[in-house]
């Protein structure tokens, strides 16, 4: 009977809150990254392939994505 505690609404309102808190902050996160480095990251990403670069992206994004998550939580 626990699985029903889930689909409270009040549970699944305040799920979606924080996942959207979740999504904004981490989206403002990279804004600023993407602001503070001397070229633009998409460009250098998509149009000059730099993949050294995309996995560097990458591992930031899972770093902010952890932070986010842990202080949500």
């Amino acid at each position: 009977m626990m699985f029903f505690e889930y689909l409270k609404p009040a549970a699944l309102l305040g799920s979606l809150v924080y996942a959207l808190m979740g999504v904004v902050i981490f989206w403002v996160s990279f804004v600023i990254v993407d602001k503070l480095t001397p070229y633009d990251l998409w460009a250098e990403i998509v149009e000059k392939h730099n993949k050294a670069l995309a996995m560097v992206v990458a591992a930031m994004c899972l770093g902010i994505s952890i932070i986010v998550a842990a202080a949500i939580h």
